[in-house]
Order: C-alpha cells, then structure tokens, then sequence
C-alpha cells in the first residue's frame, strides 16, 4: 500500500489491549481488517511498557478497550495502560489518534454531591487530553452532559437503544402493549430517547413512566411511580447494573402497578454484589445487557437463564467506519 496515502484513504488501523483482545478481535472482523499488533510487556517491578509492532505513522489509529474491573485487572491499571499506549501512538507519528471505550469508568462522579468531593470525570478527561488524544468514543455514559462538559478534545457519544430496539422488535409480539420506564428521573432523557427509537420503528406511540428515586451516600430511597404500566410491558432501561436494587425496586413497583411483565436493560452489566440474588426476584422476566462488560460476575443459575447479551461488535465497527470516512455517526441512532 501507498504509504504516502492520506489517513482518509487507507484502512483504519485498529488495536485491542491484551485484556479487551477478544473484544477487539470481534470489532477487527466486522470492520474487515486484521488487528494491529503491539507489545505489551511487564517489569519485575510492575511497571510496564506498551508499544505498537507495527508503523502507525500518519495512520487514522483506533484503540478499543474497556475499562472495568475484573480478577486481572483493575479499572485503574487498564486505565493507565491505555493512557500509556496512546502516549506511544502519538509519539510513533499517528495521524489521528481515536480511543474508543465500551465501557469507560469513573463516570458516575460527575458532579459535587459531598462537601469537598471529586468531580472524577473531569479529572480522567484531563488524562486523555494530557497524552493528545484527538476523540474519545464512549458508550452509554452515565451524565451525557457531563461527559461532553469534561472534555476539551472531541467526543462522541454511542447509545446502546438501537440494540435494544432491535432486540424487542424480535423478541415481543408486534401489538404488545409497551411502557418504557426510567428508574430515577435523572435517567428520563435516555428512556425517552429510547421510547422515541422504539416507538417510530414499531410505528406507534408507547406510554413512559419514571420512578421517584433518591440516593445519599451509597444508601437508595424509592418512592412512587409515576405514569401507567397497567396492563403493559414494562421496559426500565438505565445506563448500568451495579447490585441490581435500582432495577429490582422498579420492577417490584411496576408489578404492584399491573404490569404484565418486566423486563430490565442496561448497557453495561457490572453485576457487583448481590446482583445475582436481587435481579432473580421472579418479578423481572428478563435482563437484557450489551458486552460493554462481559458477564462473568453472572454465577447464579436463575439470573443466568434469563440473561441476555447483546454484542457491540458490528456496531462500533460500523461507528470506527463511520467517523474514519468522515462520516456522521447521527444516522446510527435514527429510526
């Protein structure tokens, strides 16, 4: 190939961590190109290098890898390897440098709810911009103003609805009564863009609820529904499971309310805690995640035989597509 050729007109390069390889594998296959290699290598000591094997320079460059915790790893030792890597891909002469993030934490702390809290996000937004990095893309964050706000270099914003949709579509009866339902009015903006999505692709309106929901110093408050789900399917989205009791309580009040079923989505399953336990209350048919985060906290037999994981591969490979054309990622999320 030319290697005088624009980023633009050749292939976009894409790398994976070892600790998202399998992930990155499955982006690399639908986007129909091999996946870079690198080196990653680890001192007695515990300090460690990362290097691209292969010539990035003035290459449109993409590193996937997601940022939570597992046995392995730590969210902060993937966090730095990361930063690191992407260090070394500007350094190597990247044209355009672009870190794409199923799953990136520290996102909940967005804001001061203590006195002389954090404001977390603000301060890993810092580290990417602190190792020029052009774009971060990332799925699903939790305050989607506040992740634009945090930043000074480019973002883009990935919704995991579009799955979802087509996931429900497949799965319920055409004419089955639906209720999209936000677990705590913080989260009405994306159970409303989700009941827009659903609803223009099934060509009818469907009803939105939101629980009254209050959270202090790791302690949750519920309180009344408000909106009808008699009669209806419920569908309560939010943007993650952690333990499960957001979710559980949801169901439980929609439930009481008449609904005929509920199923719970969430874009990143963490599954911590007592997860396992809380969400196989027989009142939640099905819980519906993305592999953001691959389920390996799911142990128990009754919340893994209603799991189900939908894949993000095709998806961000279609968005790397996207945004290494030039193009807009706005029709991904359109009806």
């Amino acid at each position: 190939m030319n290697q005088s050729a624009s980023p633009s007109t050749r292939e976009p390069q894409l790398f994976a961590l070892e600790a998202s390889r399998a992930f990155g594998e499955a982006v690399a296959h639908a986007l129909g190109v091999a996946l870079a290699r690198h080196e990653e290598r680890r001192f007695e000591d515990g300090e460690h290098k990362v290097r691209p094997l292969e010539s990035v320079r003035e290459r449109d460059v993409y590193v996937v890898h997601s940022l939570y915790a597992d046995a392995a790893a730590s969210g902060n030792d993937k966090l730095i390897r990361l930063l690191f890597f992407l260090g070394a891909l500007r350094d190597a002469g990247a044209a355009r440098v672009t870190a794409v993030l199923p799953y990136l934490a520290y996102m909940r702390k967005d804001a001061k709810t203590q006195p002389r809290d954090p404001v977390t996000t603000r301060y890993v937004a810092a580290l990417f911009e602190a190792v020029h990095v052009d774009r971060v893309v990332a799925l699903d964050v939790h305050n989607l103003a506040a992740f634009q706000n945090a930043f000074r270099i480019r973002t883009e914003h990935l919704e995991a609805a579009p799955l979802f949709a087509r996931h429900f579509i497949a799965a319920l009866p055409a004419d089955a009564p639906l209720v999209v339902v936000s677990p705590d009015i913080g989260g009405m903006k994306r159970a409303e863009r989700f009941r827009q999505l659903l609803g223009a692709r099934l060509g009818r309106e469907l009803g939105l609820a939101f629980m009254e929901k209050a959270r202090a110093k790791g302690v949750m408050t519920g309180g009344r529904l408000a909106g009808e789900v008699g009669g209806a399917i419920a569908l309560v989205i939010d943007d993650m499971i952690s333990t499960g009791g957001t979710l559980a309580h949801a169901a439980r009040v929609c439930r009481e309310r008449g609904a005929t079923a509920v199923y719970a989505i969430a874009t990143h399953g963490l599954f911590t805690g007592a997860a396992n336990e809380t969400l196989a209350a027989p009142e939640i048919d099905r819980v519906v995640v993305t592999d953001s985060v691959p389920p390996f906290r799911v142990t128990g037999a009754a919340l893994r035989g209603k799991l189900d994981v939908i894949p993000l591969a095709g998806y961000l490979a279609e968005a790397i597509a996207r945004l290494h054309a030039g193009g807009s990622l706005v029709a991904l999320a359109t009806p």
